[in-house]
């Protein structure tokens, strides 16, 4: 799908407080949504880039919203050797984003290591997000064997990954704990999306349902889905389907 002749889009980078070069590209859509809505912060996986978001992007600005994706650090053109690959600098890079674009409140839309940062991004400033949206992505773990099987993955890639290394240290902590306790303060709207043929295990949206803080408010409603023929890129592999999905979710918060 191709972006209307009407959207509106700037494309730059951020800086973030460690020196590091965020490349992003912003676009409003081509009309106004029906009801007033936040703006969409798209985050991509590992290895990944924010290219993987234009059949989403395009059928999102074609309903009148603001999206933005950036490439992480570590990836495509942003810093490719950053100091640091932490959780913690991720996260600082989607604040980062966030404020240099004015975008609070805004819906975070991750997939898989993005998803993973969207809801610690949510759970430490939760004045920043509205809602959440996570694809194949959880706060389950730890995974031990997570750095030795990525690292046998971008072996077997057929263009060699040169930045091995960053992405290998971008999981190194998802090898050692779970994020339970982060999600337990993520307090917003929350969608999950898994892939029927995924990595994410069935049972564990079940879980984030079951450990979300009691309120009697709305706001702490958690919705989940099942994209079938996808795996653990539902983004790439049924895109319709998923904007479906999230057009839905989308449309029940705003109701």
């Amino acid at each position: 799908m191709a972006d209307s002749p009407r959207d509106a889009r700037a494309d730059g980078h951020v800086t973030t407080p460690d020196g590091t070069l965020i490349a992003y590209s912003d676009t409003q859509g081509g009309s106004s949504p029906s009801s007033p809505s936040p703006p969409l912060l798209l985050l991509h996986g590992l290895a990944g880039h924010m290219g993987e978001w234009d059949d989403l992007a395009a059928r999102l600005l074609v309903d009148g919203h603001r999206v933005v994706r950036y490439d992480g650090r570590g990836h495509a053109a942003s810093t490719r050797r950053p100091r640091d690959m932490t959780r913690a600098s991720n996260l600082a890079d989607a604040v980062a984003v966030i404020e240099h674009l004015s975008l609070p409140p805004v819906t975070l839309v991750g997939q898989s290591l993005g998803g993973h940062t969207a809801f610690l991004t949510a759970a430490a400033h939760p004045h920043l997000i509205d809602t959440l949206i996570l694809i194949e992505a959880g706060p389950s773990g730890p995974n031990p064997n997570l750095p030795t099987e990525i690292a046998s993955w971008l072996d077997k890639s057929p263009v060699p990954f040169v930045d091995k290394d960053m992405m290998v240290a971008a999981v190194a902590e998802l090898a050692e704990r779970s994020y339970w306790a982060e999600w337990e303060q993520v307090h917003c709207p929350t969608f999950v999306i898994r892939g029927a043929q995924g990595t994410m295990p069935a049972s564990e949206p079940a879980e984030m349902r079951t450990r979300r803080p009691v309120s009697a408010s709305a706001s702490t409603t958690i919705e989940t889905a099942v994209i079938e023929d996808a795996g653990h890129d539902v983004h790439l592999d049924q895109p319709e389907r998923l904007y479906e999905a999230v057009r839905g979710f989308l449309a029940r918060g705003a109701a």
